[in-house]
């Protein structure tokens, strides 16, 4: 058993490191699968684990260790990046705009108690309250990116990390508890709460296939590239049926009276549409009857990635029309002017020997989608090193500014995500392809910071200012929460679900969010989490680096 007791002992080794690494990890993701009541800490057990191995004086050799902790953050900060990049401006449009103004209040409310309690208490130095911050808003990428701009400033006391762990438990069990509290101090009946999002539901904008007769005296005689201009509604019509012949009409196809067509419109527009061309139409489209088939084409060609649908001729060349696109889940006017991604799945309709020609154009190819485009991700960690190591200078500061190696490649992800192609960049990746680089790398972040912290956490809980961190870690998270939320309710008038999501949004929890998804049965705390969670995650990762930087 020498060998064994020497794999083990060597802290120096290679062997020894990847074993540690490999162990917490194992047992952090283990316990993270235990729930109680529905709720679970998930991936944070890693770092708990890591504290317990640090403890017994389990180590790794210092520069291994720190390049494995920057590694693992950089990388999970760049795949968030790349994932809420496509929808990070988007989400500011229309009622995502109310939402995402009550999460900055909620970001900077959380602040404002953790530097009133930093001030006011005199007990703590700040650093420390930046990770109980931290713990209390569960947000891990904000920890590192606080820990390596202390970095930056040669900070040498004890592990902010100490503050985010004794925080985060009460954190995570916060948030829920204030959701619960906001039910019950406003009498919420959550049946009532659904029906309303439900009507508020039709009202929303999607695409409608609508069958239509030409009736109308103002198109009759007319072709079709004269008749969209007669209206400033928008529609694509996608067949048409004359005298029982049934084609794809062209920007010269004549409208005749008694003409049945078939037209993509968005909901909104429907009415307007239908008066325009004349009346419903109750005419059969067999398949049989007609040479036409409508067809959802998947976009794999790197080529194809950023052109406007416009310059790729497809209606001109091919004979066909384009009457949707699906990006991530949400349907698309085929508006001329967008601009095709991988990954996009077009409706094409058109003669079948027409629509295999153009899908062979597009790709279509599943496989494609499965192989990674890594060079995408690795020159985006590369222009992300060199902003966030970029000093910026400010008046009356001591020293620059830096982004960090958090910061930085987060914002390029951005950027790269909703922009990249553009540069031709394939941003595509799969959900399980990001998620597993994720998750990789944030574990092998907190099991590093567990490791470096563990040697002193437990004397810090016994006889330290553990408890301390504890109580203002709940204050952090209870206080905003609340007065949020009673802005959110009276003020706004948000909905209840809506509510629940942009809490556990704007808190970054995810356990918080699981309670909200079960507790409502329905997609709207998702859907104003996602809408909120682009921008709350940018903030909570800068703004510990600028107070650090500001005040220390």
């Amino acid at each position: 058993m020498n060998w064994f007791e020497s794999l083990c002992s060597d802290y120096l080794s290679t062997a020894n490191t990847v074993l540690l690494y490999a162990l917490i990890i194992s047992i952090g993701v283990l316990l993270g699968k235990v729930k109680v009541r529905g709720i679970s800490l998930g991936i944070t057990w890693v770092l708990f684990v890591g504290l317990f191995a640090g403890h017994l004086g389990l180590q790794v050799e210092p520069n291994t260790l720190h390049f494995i902790r920057e590694f693992g953050l950089i990388l999970f900060v760049f795949c968030i990046g790349l994932q809420v990049g496509p929808s990070f401006f988007s989400s500011f449009k229309q009622g995502g705009l109310t939402l995402n103004i009550l999460a900055v209040g909620l970001v900077t409310l959380n602040i404002a108690v953790a530097l009133t309690l930093y001030f006011v208490g005199d007990s703590i130095d700040l650093p420390m309250i930046v990770g109980v911050l931290y713990g209390a808003v569960s947000n891990t990428p904000g920890l590192g990116a606080a820990s390596e701009a202390l970095n930056q400033l040669n900070y040498t006391g004890d592990p902010i990390s100490l503050g985010y762990a004794c925080a985060y438990p009460l954190g995570i069990a916060g948030a829920i508890l204030s959701i619960i509290a906001i039910k019950y101090i406003y009498h919420i009946n959550t049946s009532k709460e659904d029906e309303e999002l439900k009507s508020q539901d039709k009202n929303k904008e999607s695409l409608s296939l609508l069958k239509l007769e030409v009736c109308n005296n103002a198109i009759i005689g007319k072709a079709l590239k004269d008749i969209t201009k007669l209206t400033t509604h928008h529609f694509i019509c996608s067949r048409i049926c004359h005298n029982g012949v049934t084609c794809k009409p062209e920007a010269n196809t004549i409208f005749h009276s008694g003409d049945h067509v078939m037209v993509v419109c968005k909901d909104d527009e429907i009415e307007a549409i239908t008066e325009f061309i004349g009346k419903e139409s109750y005419h059969e489209w067999n398949n049989e009857d007609s040479p036409m088939i409508s067809r959802r084409i998947l976009i794999t060609k790197s080529k194809i990635n950023g052109k406007r649908l416009k310059n790729l001729h497809l209606s001109n060349l091919y004979n066909i029309t384009i009457t949707r696109v699906n990006r991530s889940g949400v349907e698309l006017f085929a508006d001329p002017n967008l601009e095709l991604q991988i990954g996009d799945r077009v409706t094409t309709v058109g003669k079948k020997d027409d629509v295999e020609h153009v899908a062979n154009i597009l790709g279509n190819e599943l496989k494609r989608l499965d192989s990674p485009n890594i060079i995408t991700i690795f020159i985006g960690i590369f222009l992300g090193i060199l902003v966030g190591t970029l000093p910026l200078k400010f008046p009356g500061m001591p020293t620059p500014i830096r982004l960090g190696l958090a910061g930085g490649p987060l914002i390029v992800a951005i950027l790269i995500g909703r922009f990249g192609h553009k540069l031709k960049l394939v941003t595509y990746t799969t959900v399980s392809a990001n998620l597993m680089l994720r998750e990789i790398g944030i574990a092998l972040f907190l099991a590093s910071v567990g490791i470096d912290a563990g040697d002193s956490f437990l004397s810090t809980i016994v006889d330290g200012d553990g408890l301390l961190y504890v109580a203002y870690g709940a204050l952090i998270t209870i206080i905003p929460i609340l007065i949020i939320g009673f802005i959110g309710r009276s003020i706004f008038k948000l909905n209840y679900f809506t509510l629940m999501g942009l809490i556990s949004g704007s808190t970054t929890n995810p356990a918080a969010l699981a309670y909200s998804n079960q507790s409502a049965n329905n997609d709207y705390p998702a859907i104003a989490y996602s809408t909120v969670y682009p921008l709350t995650m940018f903030l909570r990762i800068i703004s510990g680096q600028l107070i650090l930087l500001l005040l220390m």
